[in-house]
Parts: structure tokens; sequence; C-alpha cells
């Protein structure tokens, strides 16, 4: 049976399928509102578990690969100290890296930030006569939002991650940095290929999918005219990096065309090759579980009759690394843990956070691009800090939520509602009488009043849950006053503080 033939017994027809969620956008200028494009995820039920599901499986395999290494915390301190020496000392080994690139035939550019980025790359291609270029997946790319670029100039990009080609096809932004469609159910992209592709809309078979998707690419990358990478490490010492995939799409990309351009963040920078072993152990299994990638490719230099352009980009790392309480995000290796253990995350998928970056990376990286358009996201937090305990370079992320809270919240960026609800529970909470009279007052309306006053749109709470049944013996201070301080010999008068 060849890729494309159906499969009878993993055919799956389904009368009614549940459609596929789509969250709202936030328009140019205006906050997003991911309260909003989260509840919509979440009204889309089998989608929602689906994605729960998915995710939280990637959590429990990386804890099963962590658990068989004895060094496993050896390794993430020891990769989190080599990210604090690199970034403290960044300028020395891009000038190395610079250096060594240009002494293996790398032409190497310099972007201060995303338009710099897509403009050299358009000069690049128009100096070569490029049409059409095959694209291994990059977070980076995304953020400079170069293919939005390129179809503005009319050059086709087609993605060759698997992932990002199903996002491409349905016009969305990726909405895991791993995974990027894991919001999708396979009757989403049976239908989308159907459409796209003129598959089976009916076979949702996940290996008959993958090879419509295939059959369907392979002639775009024979005949694109050059091919683009991003890179997980750029090593100083040699002037290559390194490109890690499940699929060899990279390899494709970079080899295929004889025009090879890579575009890469000037935080992922390494000194040395031995260092790729401790971020290689650590990558793949924080991100997938798995012990390592299949296709761990080293880069450094033109291929023979080719031609080889890195493009260092910026757009605003240097501004982030001179951010005391936030440096320490341009750490991240992009593997994702963070997001699979967090269950804000989890629930509301990816594109409700209407950036480029989701989950507990893009509330301390997001507001560094736009503090005003993004300044609900480090609200969509418990701060439970399970991010900062699976991250594989040990960045304080939760801390880090919690600080830009404090940031936002002083320089005027809160919403009027959230700036006047915090204000009045500061006042409350800042005079232990007021907050136990609160108390009282509270458990006294929950215990009496009807229900339509308790469940309604002022209260967001009771939107997905029950209220808490009020204790029948008073509050914890008052069961605190009975027994302890009368135990202790105290007063009974003793006076509240």
């Amino acid at each position: 049976m060849s890729g494309n033939e159906p499969n009878p017994a993993a055919t799956m027809a389904r009368a009614t399928p549940e459609p596929q969620p789509r969250p709202a956008k936030a328009a140019d200028g205006k906050r997003v509102d991911h309260a909003r494009s989260a509840k919509q995820f979440l009204n889309a039920p089998e989608h929602a578990k689906s994605h729960d599901t998915r995710v939280w499986a990637m959590r429990t395999k990386r804890d099963k690969q962590a658990h068989t290494i004895e060094e496993w915390e050896e390794l993430r301190q020891l990769a989190s100290d080599i990210k604090t020496h690199t970034l403290t000392h960044l300028d020395t080994y891009l000038e190395q890296f610079e250096a060594n690139a240009k002494a293996n035939g790398i032409h190497v550019h310099w972007a201060k930030d995303g338009a710099e980025h897509n403009r050299i790359i358009h000069e690049i291609f128009t100096d070569h006569g490029v049409k059409s270029v095959i694209k291994a997946k990059s977070m980076l790319m995304e953020e400079c939002g170069f293919r939005h670029y390129m179809d503005g100039v009319g050059i086709e990009i087609v993605e060759t991650d698997l992932g990002e080609r199903i996002q491409q096809l349905d016009g969305e932004d990726p909405s895991h940095i791993v995974v990027p469609p894991v919001h999708k159910m396979r009757s989403d992209v049976a239908r989308l290929f159907a459409d796209k592709l003129g598959s089976d809309p009916e076979n949702d078979d996940a290996h008959y999918l993958a090879g419509a998707q295939r059959d369907a690419t392979r002639p775009l990358i024979l005949d694109a005219d050059a091919g683009m990478t991003g890179a997980n490490f750029a090593v100083a010492e040699t002037g290559g990096f390194v490109v890690c995939t499940n699929e060899g799409n990279a390899d494709l990309s970079a080899n295929v065309p004889n025009l090879h351009v890579a575009s890469i963040g000037i935080e992922k920078l390494v000194p040395r090759v031995e260092d790729m072993g401790v971020f290689i152990r650590l990558l793949s299994r924080s991100a997938l579980g798995s012990p390592i990638t299949q296709y761990t490719s080293h880069f450094r230099g033109p291929k023979q009759g080719g031609e080889m352009h890195v493009v260092l980009v910026d757009n605003g790392r240097s501004k982030r690394l001179g951010m005391e309480k936030f440096w320490s995000s341009l750490k991240c290796i992009r593997c994702g843990a963070c997001m699979n253990t967090c269950p804000v995350y989890r629930r509301s998928g990816g594109l409700s956070y209407g950036a480029t970056y989701a989950g507990p990376l893009g509330l301390i990286l997001n507001p560094t691009f736009d503090a005003h358009r993004y300044s609900n996201l480090p609200f969509a937090s418990t701060l439970n800090g399970s991010c900062t305990n699976v991250c594989p370079v040990k960045i304080n992320i939760h801390e880090q939520i919690f600080g830009w809270r404090q940031v936002l919240a002083e320089n005027g960026h809160l919403p009027w509602t959230k700036k006047t609800g915090l204000a009045a529970a500061g006042k409350v909470l800042a005079s232990p009488k007021g907050y136990r009279a609160a108390i009282k007052t509270t458990n006294s309306a929950l215990k009496h009043l009807p229900r339509w006053a308790i469940y309604n749109r002022m209260n967001a709470w009771g939107e997905g849950r029950e209220m808490p049944s009020p204790p029948d013996n008073g509050t914890f201070h008052d069961w605190y006053k009975r027994h302890r301080l009368n135990r202790d010999g105290a007063s009974r008068n003793t006076p509240e503080n």
C-alpha cells in the first residue's frame, strides 16, 4: 500500500466533527485578551481535552527520561552556568563566531531588528534571482514576520517541517514552539489536507496524512531556488551552528538548493563544541521526552559549489540583556518544557496568547517586544513554579512572571478594571482588621445570597467552578484565637494587629 492510499481500518468517518476553535485576534495596538481567547478554546471540549492530554504526555515522558540520567540536575546546572558565562561575555563570543564563520567561507550579516533581518535576506534573494524557498522551522523567523514579508514581495516560502506546513496551509501561527499544530485534532488536519492537497477528508490516519503532505511537498523542495534554516546553537569556537530536527527537513533545506541562509539569534551562542554534549542531552529529553533528536546536524560552511549566509539577529535581545530581572530569559534553548507543564497553557491553547511565544516563556518574552499589547499575559499564570522546575537551563520563570506584573503595574500598562481591582484588594490585604471583616462578610453572603446573585458576570471564578463552601466554625483566625492563644495563656482581648 502506498503512502496515499486510504487505510480502511484507520478511516474514522465523523458525521458532525467538532469545529476547530479559532481564537480572537487583537487588533494592532490593542491588548491581547488571553482570557477571551482561552474561553473560546475551552468551548471546544474535544479539542481542549486532546490538547491537555497530548501536552501533558510530553511532560510525563520528560520526567521519565530525566530519571534515567543520574546526573540530570548537574547537567541543568552546568547548562545554566555555560549560558550565564556566554551571555556575560557575549560581545567576545559573537566576534569570535563571526571571524571563524568567515574563515569557513560563510557570509555573515548583522540585523538589529526583524525588519532589517527581512530586508537583508530579501537583498540576498534578489541578487540570486530567488523566487521559491524551502524553509525549516524557526521561531526567530516567526518573530520577525519573515514569511509574511516574503509573501508581500512575491517570493514563495514553503515550510518543510510537517507541523509548520500544517499551520502554513491553515493560515495560522504555531501554537507550540516544538509541536506547532498541537492544538489540532487529526480530523482537522484531514479536512485541511483534503481542501489544500486533495487527500481523502475521511481518512485521518497519521501515516496517510504525513504521506499526503510528503508527496505534495517533495517536488517543491526539489525545485526550490534557496533553502533556509534557523539554529538551535551556534558555536563560537568553530563558526558553525547546529540544527536539531526529527524529520531531517533542515538537512533538505540546507543541502538541496545551492544557496543556504541561516537566521540565528545572538543568544544562541555557546563557546565550544564540547558544550554540545551538555545541551544535546537536555534538549530533546526536555522537549518531547525522547533521548535525542533524530537528526543533529552540524553546519560549518557552504557545500561544494554552494553559498552560505548567516544573519545574526538582535531584535531586542541586547535590550533584554540589560534588564536586571529578566536577562536570564536569554538562556532559553526553546525546548517547550515550560509549556508542557503549565496548567494554563495546557488548557487554553497556544494561539490564545496572540504572540509568537506562548505559555510561560511567552509571558516573560512578549512584554519585552510590546509591553502594552502583551500586558495581560503575565497574569495568565498561577505562579506554581512548575515551569522553573522543568527548565533545562534553570531560568527562574515564575519569578520573572511575577516581576513583569510589578513592572507593568508600575508603568501604567494595566487595564482599568484590573488596576481598580488590584488597588481595592491591596487596601483590604494591607489591613488585618479590614481583611478579617471582609472574609466574615463574604462567608455570610455566600451562605444566604441566592445563586443568581453569586454566579454572574461579575464573578469570573464562578464561570468555571463552584465557589467553596464557607466553614461552619468560622475562619482560621477565629479558631486560632479560641484554641492557640488561650492555650498559650494569651488574653482574649489581645489587640488586633
